[in-house]
């Protein structure tokens, strides 16, 4: 899809990908999304929360965040009031566990939950929504693309595109990358919140790995191999990142898809560049600016990636 999309041109003083990926995290404020909330019941009993922003519009955009994230972060903030603004009505989705309130199972959510997205894009297209399309940041955009390609040739024809943002697409080499020294205080903060929530579902199930073990770990592959694997139906860490992985499907998307990566993301491995595949692809288009850290791309008001995205949409 041929669509002018200007370059991305921070400030000097802003190309840097761990300053990209800190500040927004940290000091981000976004006013003005007011979010009415909708919860549906899943078939395995579980549920999840929808934060609705101006609900009722024909066109629907379906927002996921990533891991440990939540429709209040400041990105998925922004990226609603900037959809919103363009008149989209937003569903930013929360998955399960991560609206403030634990989940009914004791499964939680990863990398593969394409089948959440599954009911979240059922729900809003048996409400009405005549034109879906969907974003997905991080691990979000991971299940966005997953679910895109499992859907290939027979998508809703109702589902017109989509935008992933800073996406691990290949699980495996990306772990390998967020094992560098230089990543640890990220390993950090992600690991303790995980270990909160296992904590927690260690309080209401007998069979919960334990939560003492994930307080001594430093790797996603120590703690996918203790509680994602296992609780989800994988073998093994490695086995959960090849079958939960997106590069593998990107070849059978079969609607206009933007996949937005900064090559300066401290998440990211080179294989997340899938530049041959977006070269044959008549439906995936790569771009790939040299900043913008993860889930970066600042600027005075709407992000770059916010104004992208809706640039992008807009003209489906």
């Amino acid at each position: 899809m041929d669509v002018d999309l200007p370059p991305y041109r921070p400030p000097l003083w802003l190309r840097n990908g761990h300053l990209q990926t800190v500040l927004p995290a940290l000091f981000r404020e976004v006013e003005g999304v007011a979010y009415d909330r909708e919860r549906i019941d899943l078939p395995d009993g579980d549920f999840l929360d929808l934060d609705w922003a101006e609900r009722g519009r024909p066109d629907v955009a379906l927002v996921a965040h990533g891991l440990e994230g939540s429709a209040d972060r400041a990105y998925i903030r922004g990226m609603t009031r900037a959809l919103a603004a363009r008149g989209w009505s937003v569903c930013a989705w929360n998955m399960r566990g991560c609206s403030g309130e634990p989940n009914r199972t004791l499964g939680a959510y990863h990398s593969g939950s394409s089948h959440d997205l599954d009911a979240v894009v059922a729900h809003a297209l048996a409400g009405g929504a005549e034109r879906v399309a969907l974003v997905g940041f991080s691990l979000g955009g991971n299940v966005t693309l997953k679910w895109l390609g499992e859907q290939g040739a027979d998508v809703d024809a109702r589902v017109v595109g989509a935008v992933a943002l800073s996406v691990p697409v290949d699980l495996a080499s990306s772990a390998d990358v967020m094992e560098h020294w230089s990543r640890r205080l990220y390993m950090r903060r992600f690991l303790r919140s995980l270990e909160h929530k296992v904590a927690e579902k260690a309080t209401r199930y007998a069979d919960a790995p334990s939560a003492r073990a994930v307080r001594q770990m430093t790797t996603f592959r120590e703690f996918d191999g203790h509680f994602t694997a296992p609780v989800h139906g994988f073998a093994d860490a490695q086995d959960y990142w090849r079958r939960a992985s997106s590069l593998p499907l990107l070849g059978d998307i079969r609607v206009p898809t933007l996949l937005v990566q900064a090559q300066d993301d401290p998440f990211l491995s080179r294989a997340c560049f899938p530049v041959e595949t977006a070269r044959s692809s008549g439906w995936l288009r790569l771009l790939a600016p040299r900043f913008g850290g993860h889930v970066g791309f600042m600027a005075p008001g709407e992000f770059w990636s916010e104004q992208t995205a809706g640039r992008f949409l807009g003209a489906l």
